[in-house]
């Protein structure tokens, strides 16, 4: 019998207007692989803040090892072996792995100390890092290999994980589960926050499930089916219906051999990109963080100017308009950070409502901004997508992230576009929410937009894309038709693998 390691007793936390836990209790053993399991808005974040030391809670205690439990801050629950590797890595891209490393410590050692440190937990574990490489150039399974070392290095007892795969390759993924499973051999406990199900399954022995800020289930994963596991979170799944065989219409947009520097030193230059998107067609675009996906929305977008000619939207040369100009015409994009570029955080749900949809919503008239109209356009958004939110007037910042990201991605449906462009556009969002956000998306498909998925969740891609690529080190592949293509082949193309050669000789 494994010895407990975590209790919870009676945990409670509200804010203005919501419950985000409500008693919530439940028990974590020495060395458990425990999955916490939620919709968006079921108040996982919250309560591993709690734990964390981030949030203080209402009511309730934590005992750990046997002793009262109440971190004020997050360096108190390190000293006492709990750690955490967050979904957003909190990295200095000018900074070398050491450096990095050394800013989370509370008392690092010197540097060359570090550094001989740092390589033999880094081995020792699988995830091998040079310390003096900066970590601008790392790739983003690098970077999480960063600071999963850095926790290492405290001989932890417990490892928080929010969303550790989002950012991996499949292979990536593989590595990744042989270090939790060694830590767990060892003794270290892991909390393993995922929307992944299947991943849930075939790494967890336990799993905690909540629902409205109330915990509904404990139970053993592997004796679940994940639509089980799905239905506990939400309720109530709906099956999503067949899609039907559809023809393509004319081309909507075309980017052919651009090659556009990127505007940040640490990030990816694109390199002979080329590729069509017809009418009523999805595209999906693979590829591992860091290797173009930022720089291509952002020329798409109109956020960064492409040469003459080489970008067209049904037919005309879009390259040096701007983001409003495009969205005039019927191009809308959603970008992969919610918060600060999709988003404004202090602006309420309405204000950022007009941000994207004053043009072609005609939010605005003679200079003046129709209030009562706008509101109105959220609230739409809101109902929609089910963004969980006391109303409109709320700040963005004050949403969760998966919250948020529904919003973000339903705004841009809603202005019915002829291309929506999207990075990411589950990402870190509840089994139902996935399902309605893509469900839009091809609903969109079906009215005979155009429809570009940039995505790193290669299952996504596979339900969504009729047509496929993927990106490497700013090169993209050969669009090939999406049927039959396995996660096996995409994620070797989106290694650099698979036909990337093909394309870039075909490119030159």
């Amino acid at each position: 019998m494994r010895q407990t390691l975590l209790r919870l007793e009676g945990l409670s936390k509200s804010y203005p207007g919501v419950r985000a836990n409500d008693d919530i209790s439940f028990e974590i053993g020495e060395g458990q692989m425990h999955a916490l399991l939620g919709e968006n808005g079921a108040g996982k974040s919250t309560l591993v803040k709690m734990i964390y030391g981030l949030v203080r809670p209402d009511a309730g205690q934590m005992i750990l090892r046997g002793e009262a439990y109440a971190p004020a801050v997050p360096s108190e629950a390190r000293r006492k072996g709990v750690a955490m590797v967050f979904q957003h890595f909190s990295l200095f891209d000018a900074l070398d792995v050491a450096e990095n490393v050394a800013l989370g410590m509370e008392n690092p050692p010197a540097l060359r100390d570090l550094a001989e440190r740092i390589r033999t937990v880094s081995e020792e574990y699988g995830l091998p890092l040079d310390p003096s490489r900066l970590v601008g150039e790392l790739s983003a399974g690098e970077r999480q290999r960063v600071e999963i070392v850095r926790c290492l290095l405290q001989d932890p007892k417990l490892l928080i994980m929010d969303e550790p795969t989002s950012v991996l390759t499949p292979q990536e993924v593989e590595v990744l589960f042989r270090t939790l499973r060694k830590l767990s051999e060892e003794g270290t406990a892991v909390l393993y926050i995922s929307h992944k199900l299947e991943e849930i399954r075939a790494l967890c022995d336990e799993a905690t499930i909540l629902r409205g800020g109330k915990k509904v289930a404990t139970c053993d994963p592997r004796e679940k089916s994940a639509r089980e596991l799905a239905e506990l979170m939400v309720g109530q799944l709906l099956t999503p219906p067949e899609r039907p065989e559809r023809p393509f219409g004319e081309v909507v947009l075309e980017v052919e051999k651009l090659s556009l520097k990127s505007n940040n030193p640490f990030g990816t230059s694109l390199k002979n990109i080329s590729f069509q998107l017809r009418k009523g067609e999805v595209l999906g675009i693979a590829g591992v963080a860091g290797n173009g996906q930022d720089e291509l929305l952002l020329m798409l977008a109109g956020e960064l100017c492409a040469p003459p000619g080489q970008v067209r939207l049904k037919g005309a040369p879009i390259g040096d308009l701007g983001p409003n100009h495009r969205r005039g015409l019927g191009l809308v994009t959603a970008p992969e950070e919610r918060l600060g570029h999709a988003a404004a955080p202090d602006m309420s749900l309405t204000e950022n409502a007009l941000l994207s949809g004053s043009g072609r919503k005609r939010l605005e008239k003679g200079g003046f901004i129709d209030w009562g109209k706008t509101e109105g356009f959220a609230r739409e958004v809101i109902e929609r997508f089910d963004v969980r939110t006391p109303g409109p007037d709320v700040l963005a910042r004050a949403l969760s992230g998966g919250n948020l990201q529904k919003f973000v991605i339903g705004r841009e449906i809603e202005l019915d576009p002829d291309v929506i462009i999207v990075n990411q556009p589950t990402w870190g969002v509840d089994a139902a929410a996935a399902a309605t956000i893509r469900q839009a998306l091809l609903d969109l498909a079906g009215k005979g937009a155009g429809v570009l998925v940039i995505s790193q969740d290669l299952d996504e891609l596979l339900e969504v894309a009729d047509s496929f690529a993927a990106l490497n080190e700013g090169r993209l592949t050969q669009v090939r038709p999406a049927k039959g293509l396995t996660v096996e082949e995409i994620g070797l193309m989106m290694g650099g693998a698979g036909d990337m050669h093909v394309a870039h000789e075909a490119a030159e």
